[in-house]
């Protein structure tokens, strides 16, 4: 085996004296008509030796876990001070995105008290960069059924989603569409009568980048409720961004119900890190 070794490098060797090639970066390109010197070994290069692309996709995750404060149950329906713990889990490959989410509440009524956990989302969405100050970004979801209704009708929606971001120097503008395909049965007895339906959602809001560990946002929300005959969910949302370090990240957001269907005040606070 050390032959076999010494004798490649010994043919290599030889080659290069021979023939004087040298590429010090080992593009395939020749030193002396290298225009972009000591290239990462992972770049395909063009005939001048420069970078077209590289051939490592950039991977990472993150975890995020929040608390929030509502004074509406949007799966009972019912005005109720509500408290939530979210976990979050998002994987990023490229312009490729997966993502899980699960939560928990508890809502405090005048008559009784309310806990247990929400539906659990996964979904995955790809990014397409149009051009320098454009992108849009498509995916699809599944939400899992973990709610407890208390009538065994809970059964798994499905999402699409359509969003775009426009940029110009330091201000953002973005807008959003969501549908979801509600797959839970309706409920009809002696006493109530239940119905479910389809639900469109739209969002359209603007951004400002302060520094570039800081950015704030204001939007305008709007979506059907899952029940029939519900009025239209409406609010006007503040949403701010603050990088820590490297790693480390917070958010901060508060939306102000405009609709009896709303929540009258929601906030929401967000801890997430990089890895």
């Amino acid at each position: 085996m050390n032959f076999i070794i010494k004798t490649i490098f010994l043919t290599i060797l030889s080659s290069v004296v021979l023939f004087g090639f040298s590429d010090i970066d080992f593009d395939g390109v020749d030193d002396s008509i290298d225009k972009c010197p000591n290239t990462p070994i992972t770049d395909l290069v063009d005939e001048n030796g420069c970078s077209i692309k590289s051939v490592i996709v950039d991977q990472y995750f993150d975890m995020i876990f929040g608390v929030s404060y509502s004074q509406l149950n949007y799966r009972s329906n019912k005005k109720t001070d509500t408290y939530t713990t979210t976990a979050q889990v998002d994987y990023y490959r490229g312009n490729f995105t997966l993502q899980f989410q699960s939560s928990y509440f508890r809502s405090d009524g005048s008559r009784r008290s309310d806990k247990g956990w929400n539906d659990t989302s996964v979904s995955a969405n790809y990014k397409w960069k149009l051009a320098s100050d454009f992108t849009v970004r498509a995916g699809i979801g599944l939400v899992l059924p973990t709610y407890d209704t208390g009538y065994s009708n809970n059964k798994t929606d499905y999402t699409v989603n359509l969003n775009c971001n426009y940029k110009v120097e330091e201000w953002s503008f973005f807008a959003g569409y969501n549908y979801m395909l509600v797959g839970d049965n309706d409920v009809i007895t002696k006493n109530e009568i239940i119905r479910y339906q389809n639900t469109d959602a739209f969002n359209l809001g603007v951004g400002y980048d302060f520094t570039p560990k800081l950015n704030a946002s204001i939007s305008y929300y709007q979506s059907d409720s899952i029940y029939r005959d519900v009025e239209t969910i409406k609010n006007i949302s503040l949403y701010g961004f603050y990088s820590i370090d490297s790693n480390w990240f917070t958010t901060i957001s508060y939306a102000k119900g405009l609709t009896d269907s709303t929540s009258d005040n929601y906030v929401e606070l967000r801890v997430g890190y990089y890895f």
